[in-house]
């Protein structure tokens, strides 16, 4: 989360400077007031990495109605990664009591108000949104390569394999941990649950040009489940996520008023 924290307050100061250093320049672009957006999004939330799409219908020249979609992971708030240090045969860094992968598939529906709109170029348009909607759940099991000492047997089997794949088991996987298996282990059997998800924040769009979305989005998201979701198994497991956001969001402006229509039209 601090991580997060930090992230955001570069991204508005090194903002902030780019506007102080630009406004002014006088903006002889034609305007654009009645619009739609296309954009998609790379963002980092306070427990998790995450893309998506979003579009933007207008209401009138200030609001959006917004359609998004978003697919994120999201980890545990005591995940650690380590490497297993007394283990001479791998040096792979895994976190120890993790039992799943967790991603989520968000569909949401919202409003989007501009507060302040730009004037010129450097300037910013100040907008905050809202939107709310189903979120499925994906669990996917985490397997790892657990490294066994052959049986004291003499003479030493020649065949026999120390190298285990398995899930985390608590009282038998503790030092003898070479690393995680493959990312792919475990596809077979995901797992479903559905949830609910809401989220409020700000965009600070910036672009010199008019019909380019350049733009931060900071942002408080909230997604509930009807169960906890088994996470690690070695930590307590919560049904819902709080998380602090923070993206980059790029993309198109699309002009929908009359005279555009009819020009598209006769184009056509």
């Amino acid at each position: 989360m601090f991580k997060t924290l930090r992230i955001l307050a570069f991204l508005l100061l090194s903002l902030s400077f780019s506007v102080a250093f630009s406004q002014g320049e006088i903006d002889d672009q034609p305007k654009i007031m009645l619009k739609n957006e296309k954009s998609g999004v790379l963002f980092l939330t306070s427990n998790g990495i995450g893309a998506g799409y979003r579009y933007g219908k207008r209401i009138n020249a200030r609001n959006q109605t917004l359609y998004d979609i978003d697919f994120m992971n999201v980890k545990h708030p005591k995940e650690i990664k380590l490497t297993n240090t007394y283990n001479s045969f791998s040096s792979r860094s895994f976190v120890f009591g993790k039992q799943n992968n967790f991603f989520e598939l968000k569909g949401t529906i919202g409003k989007q108000y501009e507060l302040y709109r730009k004037n010129d170029k450097g300037g910013i348009s100040i907008r905050y949104y809202y939107n709310a909607g189903p979120v499925i759940g994906l669990l996917k099991p985490i397997y790892y390569e657990i490294r066994y000492y052959a049986p004291p047997t003499y003479p030493p089997d020649p065949n026999y394999d120390p190298n285990k794949i398995e899930k985390f088991n608590t009282s038998i996987h503790q030092s003898n941990i070479n690393g995680r298996a493959s990312f792919f282990k475990g596809f077979n059997e995901i797992s479903v649950v559905p949830g609910a998800t809401a989220k409020a924040g700000f965009s600070f769009e910036y672009s010199r040009e008019d019909a380019i979305i350049h733009a931060i989005d900071v942002g408080l998201g909230l997604d509930v489940f009807p169960k906890s979701i088994p996470i690690m198994a070695t930590q307590t497991n919560n049904f819902y996520f709080i998380s602090l956001s923070a993206g980059y969001r790029f993309g198109k402006v699309i002009d929908v008023s009359d005279a555009a229509l009819a020009k598209n039209r006769k184009l056509k």
